[in-house]
């Protein structure tokens, strides 16, 4: 097989159909349990290339190895990331973790069902038709990856999400459940307890529940750290329910938890098929020979298509309805995960895989032009269910899924032919345990690829930045707010010299959005010239 010029990677494009099948043989991974194939075998790989690897990919399996066996990870906050223990407690490194987790999620599957069946009611004796559930980043977007991806129509509870602080946003979701919030279990997920996002909007979830003169604490479920400020609130006010999650546990793979697993049981999903799909893919990717190993085959092939400086983004295809919050999920699992400024020796290296994408075959239109003719900047990763489910022929005996494979296999063939890489997940069917074997594959080929990078997966220094310059802002706001009580105009020049703050434009923006939702604060000046505006009271 002819090579890239300037590499020693084979020419996957080539257009010779037999090269292409020698290939697909070659690089094919399959499980028979789960019904899972991976194909790498359009990516630009090869035997050789891999082989290079090994000394790295058998450090990076040790380092899973310690990882699993209670290694500090996330050595920011002197954690354990122990997410694989979820599925599989007596991997847990002491005997108390194992417990806890079998104790919860027999405490999620028997609460949820008394919720379901009506055992469990609110305080006006009526039983629980919805629920509102609060949760930022993780917590928020694993519970709605699984209510889009497993309810099925008139099952289990209706769902309603507030995953962010925007006032519009709150307003509609609340106004939209309406006076079914005294039948609705309000669900607040927060590990710290003190993150202000979800505490906001609890707050007003409480405040619109009670004007409907509602219970809170008979409808209010937390989701807490142990003796976290949120665990001690419900406890002191007798919540209905209160589940643990571990400091051990990330919000970026939280969905296997019981952030993940009550809103699931909550639909009648079955969360031990979850768990064993998500175990079974697991024991998988503990394989140590690289070639039967899914998780190592895929983050070599995340690791050459972008030179190991996550120079490709990824373009998620999921050519399936529910999946399309796939590429969402996916999107915070590796790119918090991976996007990291420095490496474990301190060097700056500015690694990251940047994630989009959305389903087949309706979105493709928007942008797979782009993709077969326009910048090589990306790898695509297709996936594909092999089962069609309540398909029926129309009258010509045409059939939807024979199209929407049709349209899969056509816009794959045509990147290849444009010389674009893809790796392709076929799954025989889906369901929970389907749904949690795709999760585990992707958590642990980050983990490895990042082990092949050499960067700390498990922490998000960015994140918490963009958290303390936030907290910054907050405290100016509140200095310019008492500043303006004096009634004394005042440009923003005269603040910033008041404050000692020099944060001009800092000032300005928040004196923009305060002026705006503030009719108290008096304005004169010509707001596209900011030196000549003045507030006061």
């Amino acid at each position: 097989m002819e090579s890239v010029p300037g590499t020693n990677l084979p020419d996957f494009s080539s257009d010779n159909p037999r090269v292409l099948w020698d290939r697909f043989c070659e690089f094919l991974w399959f499980h028979e349990d789960l019904g899972i194939w991976l194909d790498i075998s359009r990516m630009n790989v090869s035997s050789a290339e891999i082989n290079s690897l090994l000394p790295n990919l058998e450090t990076a399996l040790v380092a899973m190895d310690s990882l699993e066996s209670g290694a500090i990870a996330n050595k920011d906050e002197n954690r354990q990331v122990g997410h694989y223990w979820l599925r599989k407690p007596a991997l847990s490194p002491k005997q108390e973790i194992s417990t806890l987790i079998s104790s919860e999620i027999e405490q999620i599957r028997q609460f949820s069902q008394e919720i379901n069946n009506g055992t469990i009611k609110t305080s006006s004796n009526s039983t629980f038709t919805n629920v509102l559930w609060i949760g930022i980043g993780g917590s928020g977007l694993g519970p709605l990856l699984l209510i889009n991806s497993l309810q099925e129509f008139g099952k289990g509870l209706n769902f309603y999400f507030l995953d962010n602080v925007d006032p519009v946003g709150i307003s509609q979701k609340l106004e939209l459940i309406g006076p079914d919030i005294l039948n609705t279990l309000v669900v607040t997920v927060s590990k710290s307890g003190s993150t202000p996002e979800p505490r906001l909007a609890m707050l007003e979830a409480r405040k619109f529940l009670e004007s409907h003169q509602g219970d809170w604490p008979s409808q209010a479920v937390a989701i807490t750290m142990k003796d976290s400020k949120l665990d001690k609130k419900a406890k002191d006010e007798k919540w209905l329910m209160r589940f643990d999650l571990p400091d051990w546990v990330g919000g970026r793979t939280s969905i296997t938890s019981s952030v993940g697993l009550l809103p699931a049981a909550l639909i009648g999903c079955d969360i031990n098929k979850f768990l064993e799909g998500a175990s079974l893919m697991d024991e998988a990717t503990r394989n140590k020979d690289i070639f039967n190993n899914p998780a190592v085959l895929l983050a070599i092939s995340w690791y050459f298509a972008g030179e190991g400086k996550g120079l490709r983004d990824m373009v998620v295809l999921p050519y399936r309805d529910r999946l399309e919050l796939f590429s969402r999920y996916l999107q915070q699992l590796v790119m918090e995960s991976l996007g990291k400024r420095v490496d474990r020796k301190g060097v700056e290296t500015n690694q990251g895989i940047a994630v989009y994408g959305n389903k087949g075959s309706t979105d493709q239109h928007a942008y797979i032009q782009q993709l077969r003719d326009g910048l090589d900047n990306f790898f695509a990763t297709f996936i594909e269910v092999l089962e069609d489910e309540n398909e029926l022929p129309n009258s010509d005996n045409e059939k939807l899924g024979d199209f929407l494979s049709g349209f899969l296999q056509g816009t794959r063939k045509a990147l290849t032919e444009g010389g674009r890489q893809s790796v392709t997940i076929t799954t025989k069917y889906f369901n929970e345990r389907i749904l949690g074997a795709l999760i585990a594959l992707f958590e642990r080929t980050v983990g490895i690829y990042a082990e092949l990078i050499n960067i700390n997966a498990y922490h998000q220094p960015g994140v918490e930045a963009g958290k303390a310059a936030a907290a910054e802002v907050l405290v100016l706001q509140g200095e310019i707010q008492k500043l303006l009580s004096d009634g004394i105009q005042r440009s923003i020049k005269d603040i910033s010299d008041c404050l000692n703050n020099d944060s001009n434009e800092s000032i300005f923006l928040i004196l923009r959005h305060l002026s705006h939702n503030d009719s108290s604060i008096n304005v004169k000046g010509n707001w596209a010239e900011p030196k000549t505006l003045l507030f006061n009271k």
